[in-house]
């Protein structure tokens, strides 16, 4: 079966590729020639997902699945949420936003947090959705150089490794994308 997902990151691309293994051919946004910028506008992770996969499905008329995914900190009332890719500002880097959530939390006792992805799945044009949620909490400072984003810096629930210190195998086993992706694979085992 194949399926493009709607990202131009491509962090998230092999990641879920991995996690997929070789039961789907994941196509990418390259692979179909679709090379302009994905609206992202929703007040929501779901809203976002769900965006993306109309937005390919709508224009290209071909399956696939989209997914957005949000740091939510308990502290920072949910931020940055739905503005994780961004929380620092348009054109940020990942390291840019690592260390507006270091500031933001500096002196906060309560540094629990999750990780939240939401998949919009769009086969013929009918739209499923799947959640992955994992609970952990922010560390005082990076540690680890794997992985992509926050990972530095969030240490997942039961774990004393940070994402960005977990071997990629052990990180695509328990990560909110896996538990989403879980999810997206037994429901097309189903079809």
């Amino acid at each position: 079966m194949k399926l493009v997902f709607a990202t131009n990151n491509k962090h998230k691309l092999e990641e879920v590729r991995k996690i997929l293994g070789n039961q789907f051919e994941i196509l990418s946004l390259k692979d179909i020639n679709c090379f302009e910028e994905i609206p992202e506008t929703q007040r929501t992770i779901e809203g976002n997902a769900s965006q993306k996969a109309f937005y390919i499905y709508n224009r290209y008329k071909i399956d696939c699945f989209a997914d957005d995914t949000g740091l939510e900190i308990n502290a920072l009332n949910g931020a940055p949420g739905v503005y994780s890719a961004r929380y620092a500002g348009e054109n940020c880097s990942y390291e840019d936003n690592v260390q507006k959530v270091l500031k933001e939390l500096r002196n906060k006792t309560n540094r629990t947090a999750r990780f939240k992805t939401v998949i919009s799945l769009i086969i013929n044009g009918e739209e499923n959705i799947f959640k992955g949620i994992i609970k952990g909490r922010i560390t005082e400072e990076k540690r680890g150089k794997r992985g992509f984003g926050y990972d530095p810096i969030f240490l997942p629930e039961g774990y004393s490794e940070t994402f960005a210190e977990l071997s990629a195998d052990k990180k695509n086993k328990i990560s909110h994308r896996a538990l989403a992706t879980q999810k997206l694979i037994k429901f097309l085992a189903r079809l």
